[in-house]
């Protein structure tokens, strides 16, 4: 009985230390070596329509789960979230993150702070609870809570290809969080400019559900268009307003899937039959 014991314990401590270890690849994969593919070139006499949007990406939706997880960095692969990626290179600061209200470059710090961690001031009761004291609190910051994204896009239609195209500008990071009357609220993280990360992007591998072999890059995901989202607004007189700065609940819906057919059925309205 005892050997059994020994042998149970030695066969279980065999199987965790091989599961914490990385595997590795049956062949090469070229997506660490990878780089993203450039943009056509585009003169400005060849847009003979373009308008600028902003579009929600909710990362919990089933279909933008591949950006969402995993939540903490797999240990077997070293594949990353999309949050993780770009959090990991700012702070090795590799790009720059611009703060949403004065679009100055910010730090991690300052990012650590609004995702909750960092070093927080808080009021500590002391003694009877009547008298307070500032108490200085470190915190990790609650990376998971990044569930947002705005894009800010511009769509244009280029006469020389005859085609309607789109082009990622820069990309908002939101972090949710209860305020504190116990409702939940967004808070803006900051800006990333998209063309400065799409290098960093395309040596990334997306998870693939269906096939493990046919892994894009997160590069190719954005600029395949493989997430979900809705409109948030378009560039206006207004200062491009947001929807939900003048609607609310249904009409602001129905108002976002204007703005979303009416961009469809522009290509078709350039044509002339």
């Amino acid at each position: 009985m005892n050997k059994r014991i020994i042998l149970g314990v030695i066969i279980l401590s065999f199987a965790g230390l091989v599961k914490s270890q990385s595997f590795g690849d049956i062949y090469q994969k070229s997506i660490p070596d990878a780089k993203k593919i450039n943009y056509p070139f585009l003169r400005e006499a060849d847009a003979a329509w373009s308008k600028r949007y902003y579009r929600m990406v909710d990362l919990r939706e089933k279909v933008n789960f591949p950006l969402y997880y995993p939540i903490k960095t797999n240990t077997q692969d070293g594949r990353k979230s999309f949050i993780n990626i770009i959090l990991d290179e700012i702070k090795a600061g590799n790009i720059t993150v611009y703060n949403a209200l004065s679009f100055a470059p910010t730090t991690y710090d300052d990012i650590e702070k609004n995702m909750g961690g960092g070093e927080q001031h808080i009021q500590k009761p002391v003694g009877d609870g009547t008298t307070f004291k500032d108490t200085i609190v470190k915190g990790d910051a609650k990376r998971d809570m990044l569930q947002n994204l705005v894009l800010y896009e511009e769509w244009y239609f280029d006469k020389k290809l005859s085609k309607l195209d789109v082009r990622i500008i820069a990309i908002e990071l939101l972090f949710l969080y209860t305020n504190p009357s116990g409702e939940p609220d967004k808070k803006e993280v900051g800006w990333i400019k998209f063309n400065e990360i799409r290098d960093i992007l395309a040596k990334y591998e997306v998870f693939s559900a269906r096939n493990d072999a046919q892994r894009i890059s997160f590069d190719d995901f954005f600029m395949q268009r493989r997430f979900s989202s809705y409109m948030l607004g378009e560039s206006n007189v207004y200062d491009d307003r947001k929807i939900n700065d003048y609607l609310a609940g249904k009409p602001a819906l129905f108002e976002a899937e204007r703005i979303k057919n009416e961009l469809f059925n522009i290509e078709h309205d350039l044509w002339e039959y």
